[in-house]
């Protein structure tokens, strides 16, 4: 299976994850794993919900992305400049204006299914994955700094944790499909009859 098919396939089985995980959840209150992650997370302190957030806020993503993308210009792969600006907006943008208002999951008056803090950062952790030498270690790192980042935002009420489990899926689904489409297509090759 060439690695196009496997981004593509990757992308739908997110996807269905992301739909069959929404159909579960979004129309009904929250469940014992939400309630679960909410009385997990209450005992701690707002100071460090707040700097466990920080991975997800915009002044912390769009330079992010801002430096990605400069380097993979400075390496003259516009391919890879492009995915590291479009995955992640395509993602938030989807996510924002068709996926929210679709599930219309609500907490505290917001739309919160997928979560779109956990769109944006997992979408930034995506690209960085696909993009640097050691992807072992990069997806360990964006595990951990998503686990911290869903901890912050269950404490701090702005999600359930099955809303995060929605964005984990969700953010890949896009940026692995954006860079499949982006991937160079292999030449046929000729007849030998």
């Amino acid at each position: 299976m060439t690695v196009r098919r496997t981004l593509a396939l990757f992308a739908a089985l997110c996807a269905l994850a992301t739909l069959g995980l929404g159909l579960l959840v979004a129309p009904y209150p929250p469940g014992t794993v939400d309630q679960w992650a909410e009385k997990s997370a209450a005992p701690l302190s707002p100071g460090l919900l707040n700097t466990l957030v920080l991975p997800t806020e915009p002044y912390v993503l769009i330079p992010a992305v801002v430096v990605i993308a400069g380097i993979c210009l400075y390496q003259r792969s516009r391919r890879n400049a492009l995915l590291a600006v479009a995955g992640p907006f395509i993602a938030i943008a989807l996510n924002s204006w068709a996926l929210k208002p679709a599930f219309d999951r609500w907490k505290g008056g917001t739309l919160v299914y997928p979560s779109g803090h956990t769109v944006s950062l997992v979408a930034v952790l995506t690209v960085v994955v696909l993009l640097v030498r050691f992807k072992a270690v990069a997806a360990v790192v964006a595990v951990v700094l998503v686990a911290c980042a869903a901890v912050g935002m269950i404490g701090l009420g702005y999600h359930y944790l099955t809303d995060i489990a929605g964005g984990v899926c969700f953010a890949p689904a896009v940026v692995t499909a954006l860079r499949a489409a982006l991937s160079p297509r292999r030449a046929p090759e000729p007849s030998t009859g």
